[in-house]
């Protein structure tokens, strides 16, 4: 099935996207229950949302193989790990913002996982069952202030900027995370083609990993390291990142000047 979370009727809901655009809304969020409320809403009428509002993110730097390689990096011994703020997060349609001073902001297409329930000590055998879906996600990245931040081991602001972090459009279940294709197109041209076959640490290590140390929570976000192709973007691109089984995620790129006031 897919989740969704979207506006209509001046309130947000969750819904399941059904065949021909209805929408079965939920009567609670999904990880409380699946239960539908009995109203069907027109996927015409609505506006699509990022699928949890205001998550927690947490991010995975060199965890594709080929990705490691393009930039002269090893394989990592565990996963490389940082956190994207949560006013970071933008939907489906939403714009991704050109920073006044940035000077070479990169697009990363990531499989993204949704926690389902709450995790602690988890082992990798059942780590999947804490899932409660997966989404497309787009860690965009200003490279120049990252680069300054690794020199001294930290990894926040140039990954944190508002609208760094586009996730949707769907939260999709029943996937296999282990074997799906991960497409980057900027402005129509394919520039990352990759699939989660090439992952260094599996969705399963990842949560056991983490979870060894935090408590991982309803509605936290994994986005999983993004395959070789990253590159600049510019004012007036659109990105999409298509991911098999969940659809695509389009973000347009407007200047900071351009946001209203």
């Amino acid at each position: 099935m897919k989740i969704i979370r979207y506006l209509a009727d001046s309130r947000v809901h969750y819904g399941l996207a059904e065949p021909e655009g209805r929408i079965e809304r939920l009567a609670a969020a999904p990880w409380e229950t699946l239960q539908p409320s009995g109203h069907i809403d027109d996927l015409s009428t609505v506006r699509l949302l990022t699928p949890i509002e205001r998550p927690r993110v947490f991010g995975l730097g060199y965890n594709y193989r080929a990705h490691s390689q393009e930039v002269g990096k090893a394989s990592p011994a565990i996963p490389v790990l940082f956190m994207k703020p949560s006013t970071a997060v933008i939907g489906p349609g939403d714009s991704i913002v050109y920073p006044s001073d940035g000077e070479n902001i990169h697009f990363e297409g990531e499989l993204t996982v949704v926690i389902g329930k709450q995790a602690r000590h988890v082992s990798e055998q059942d780590a999947l069952s804490y899932v409660l879906g997966y989404t497309c996600g787009n860690d965009v990245s200003d490279r120049v202030l990252q680069r300054r931040e690794s020199e001294f081991g930290c990894l926040l602001a140039g990954k944190g900027y508002d609208t760094f972090a586009p996730i949707g459009p769907v939260i999709a279940t029943d996937l296999d995370p282990s074997n799906l294709s991960i497409i980057t197109r900027v402005n129509g041209a394919v520039r990352q083609d990759g699939n989660t076959a090439d992952l260094v640490f599996s969705v399963a290590q990842i949560i056991a990993y983490l979870s060894k140390y935090m408590t991982l929570l309803p509605g936290d976000m994994i986005m999983t390291g993004t395959p070789a192709g990253v590159g600049p973007i510019k004012v007036g691109d659109t990105i999409d990142v298509e991911i098999e089984g969940i659809g695509v995620l389009s973000n347009n790129v407007i200047a900071a000047a351009d946001m209203e006031p």
